[in-house]
């Protein structure tokens, strides 16, 4: 084992500088050197180390909007859902260092990652039921010049093109007090996956019609390699420290992903659309299925020394926004909708073209004491403003055209299922924590998080390619929760460099809103329309210490969850929606070791 990646690394979960043996709960952290020496890309490889946490790969066209870590098996959603934005937020929260949004950035020029385990209600606030992952970037170095560049390139069985990347680090001193760092990059990997019977498409993007509208002929072609990935990054900090007393972080974060289509081989048991065997590396998709998203991120991070404590300013803002098609053709084939609802259409091409977008600004105050002596503590403010936006539109691709020209009547369009849901959280919290060190061996810590958080939905549905029973309905309403969270921990240094711990925490992921209808053909209890929040209770004891040149650290844990939140299908219909279950319970031990 590399022991840089245990007990050395300085890391600031609690708030404070400290190192992983004297904090007193459970938590791992990765340092960059070890990230950069393993060329680490992505969360998924980070956390196949990490005991406690996984994730599920979704692929390059899903990694910006859906977050699949699990921490502690706090995850009941199946890991076939990664197309789709589900309703409810995941149940480990993440940050880019103080800015708290899911991004799933490109790995590059980090200082550490922290996964910290079990509830974080208290300093970390909505979404940290199962815990918590930091993504910490490198600081400028004043007075120091460094760069670095560093590439690659190979190549992939069963593709025909070629991978490469390049990357760049600068370090740029200004002065005795100001310092710049720049990291950017690019990755283009060729893709793998071939289509063996997509459709030829018109201009207009509608399936070739060799013999006119009516007729049943279409015109094909096989598509080589359709899953390219196409990622841009950049990130840019500017760091002053005029003294000891003050030093602000100004950082710019941008990543800019184009996905040519997902990497799912269709089974080989299956066969295409001229009666062969699926390849390995094929999929029965009629036709592409891309993805794009882009992200900006602002953040000034303040620290003023203030003697007896460290006030802190953390004010962020961000833009994270991304969309997909997906090919429906097959699932509505497979409902019999294609011969059952929509005539003898020739040609059938369901789309549908989903997009996402989440703005924030945030900002966080925190006062953390800094002197010496019976009691520590650290207090703080938190707002959040949050927009966000879910949108779906399914097209049968060419349907009114051809509606018209066998029956001359009835089709109102091609989309036949159309959402847009608008909400907006404004979410406030104040909370602290007081350690009192009892003695130079025992000490215990209290802390609380109370949060007001009020939402706002206004949600379009429109549902039929019909003018006889089509629905459109615009829905809008609004509410809130508030709560109080606390935690208790009790540490005791029962030797030299070994420590027994306990903690109860509590831990919340906010309510919110689904698109459904309420009225026509297609509508749903208005039940439906809302879901509440769901919490987490944890009780853990645990060991952890060095000796002889390792790290140990074992703890048992058990997790009451309540309330669950369920990302599932309505009732009547079957629109993506999710709404709260009972109880259950998660619990298990964990144990890590490493040896340098």
């Amino acid at each position: 084992g590399d022991s840089s990646l245990m007990e050395e690394i300085i890391v600031t979960a609690t708030r404070r500088e400290t190192t992983i043996v004297e904090i007193p709960y459970n938590i791992s952290a990765v340092s960059g050197d070890f990230i950069d020496a393993g060329k680490i890309m992505s969360t998924g490889e980070l956390l196949r180390g990490v005991p406690g946490a996984n994730t599920i790969d979704f692929g390059a066209r899903n990694s910006g909007n859906m977050n699949p870590i699990r921490i502690r098996g706090l995850a009941i959603d199946s890991s076939i859902q990664g197309d789709v934005a589900l309703s409810a937020v995941p149940p480990v929260s993440t940050y880019i260092n103080d800015t708290p949004v899911y991004a799933n950035m490109i790995m590059k020029d980090l200082e550490r990652v922290e996964v910290l385990r079990g509830p974080q209600g208290t300093l970390y606030g909505s979404g940290s039921l199962g815990g918590t992952v930091r993504y910490i970037t490198r600081r400028p170095v004043l007075q120091s010049w460094e760069g670095v560049v560093e590439g690659s390139f190979s190549q992939t069985d069963g593709s025909s093109g070629n991978n490469w990347d390049l990357d760049a680090v600068l370090n740029i001193p200004m002065g005795e007090t100001f310092a710049a760092r720049i990291v950017l990059g690019k990755i283009d990997y060729a893709g793998i996956m071939d289509l063996p019977n997509a459709y030829v498409l018109d201009a207009q993007g509608f399936p070739v019609a060799p013999d006119g509208i009516l007729a049943e002929t279409a015109v094909y072609e096989y598509i080589k390699d359709v899953d390219t990935i196409d990622i841009k990054y950049a990130r840019a900090s500017l760091l002053w420290e005029p003294n000891e007393k003050f030093d602000a972080l100004l950082t710019y974060s941008y990543q800019e992903d184009d996905i040519g289509g997902r990497m799912m081989p269709t089974p080989s048991t299956s066969k295409d659309g001229w009666g062969d065997n699926y390849g390995k590396y094929e999929t029965g998709s009629v036709q592409r299925e891309p993805g794009s998203r882009e992200l900006d991120i602002l953040a000034l991070e303040m620290n003023f020394d203030l003697g007896f404590a460290t006030l802190t300013s953390s004010t962020s803002g961000y833009d994270h926004s991304g969309d997909s098609i997906s090919e429906n053709t097959g699932f509505s084939a497979q409902q019999g909708w294609l011969s059952g609802y929509y005539g003898p259409y020739p040609r059938p091409m369901h789309s549908a073209t989903r997009s996402y977008s989440d703005e924030a600004f945030i900002q966080e105050l925190r006062l953390v004491s800094t002197t010496e002596g019976t009691f520590d503590w650290i207090v703080g403010a938190f707002y959040r403003d949050q927009d966000t936006r879910s949108t779906q539109v399914n097209y049968l691709r060419n349907f009114y055209n051809w509606a018209w020209a066998a029956w001359g009547c009835c089709a109102i369009g091609d989309d036949d299922f159309r959402y847009n849901r608008e909400e907006n959280f404004k979410d406030k919290a104040v909370f602290g924590e007081l350690t009192w060190n009892i003695t130079d061996e025992f000490r215990i810590t209290g802390g609380f998080r109370y949060f007001d958080l009020d939402y706002k939905n206004d949600t379009f549905m429109g549902v039929g390619l019909w003018d006889s029973f089509a629905v459109n309905e615009q829905i809008q309403f609004s509410g809130s929760d508030s709560d109080t969270l606390f935690k208790f921990n009790a540490s005791w240094d029962f030797r030299e460099n070994a420590m027994l711990y306990g903690t109860i925490s509590e831990g919340f992921r906010r309510g919110g809103t689904n698109a459904v209808p309420l009225s026509g053909i297609f509508a749903e209890d208005p039940a439906w329309l809302r879901y509440g929040p769901d919490y987490t209770t944890n009780y853990e004891i645990g060991i952890k210490g060095t000796g002889n040149n390792s790290f140990y650290n074992i703890s048992l844990f058990y997790i009451d969850w309540d309330k669950i939140q369920l990302n599932t299908a309505t009732t009547n219909w079957a629109f993506y929606a999710a709404q709260n279950g009972s109880q259950a319970v998660s619990k298990g031990v964990e144990f890590e070791y490493d040896k340098s």
